[in-house]
Formats: structure tokens, sequence, C-alpha cells
């Protein structure tokens, strides 16, 4: 990645290390809240709770290696002089968190 194009402007390459970093917070706080809501006791089912903290811990997951992929695509870009690449993981997470948000409305928490 480094060996292709030019050096940007290192305003720009400061503001995708952020958004790095953003993503790398968002992932962090979805693992917590994962392991959280696993330490819960919830009325109805732990199958419901365990299967929830799962689906946090993988959007946490899914949120680190989407940081990496997006950080390198942006760099990529920006090194080549070409639009920045779109992308697919801002959809799953924000229907995975409010998939979680919804469950936890219905069983009461």
């Amino acid at each position: 990645m480094y060996g292709t194009g030019s050096e940007p402007d290192v305003r720009f390459s400061f503001a995708n290390e952020r958004t790095f970093l953003a993503w790398i917070r968002t992932s962090l706080a979805l693992l917590a809240a994962g392991v959280a809501l696993d330490a819960l006791h919830m009325p109805d089912s732990d199958v419901v709770r365990h299967a929830l903290a799962l689906l946090l811990a993988l959007l946490g997951m899914l949120c680190a290696v989407a940081a990496w992929t997006r950080w390198a695509g942006a760099e990529r870009a920006m090194r080549r002089e070409e639009p920045l690449p779109s992308s697919w993981s801002i959809v799953i997470v924000t229907v995975g968190v409010l998939a979680v948000a919804i469950v936890l409305l219905v069983v009461g928490l």
C-alpha cells in the first residue's frame, strides 16, 4: 500500500487514522456490551441473553475487521488519487445493533 501512488496530505492520513480509531472504539464498546449483557440476569431466558451477547461480540469483531479494511482502502485510494471506497460494514453493524435493541425491548430488560 505504501509503495503505490504519492504521499497524501498528512491531514487526510490523520483523519483516516482517527476514523480507524473510532471504529476500534466501537468494536471495544460492542464487545464490552456483549460481556455486560451476558453478566445480566434477564427475567425470561438464558438462551436469549447468550444469543444477544454472542451477536454483540460478533458485531465487535466485525467492527475490528471493518476498521482495518476501511483504513487500508481509504489510504490506498488517497495515494492513488481515486474516489474513497464505500463500506458494507456500516449497514451490517447498524442492523445488528438495531436487532439487539428490538429484542431487548420485546423481552423487557
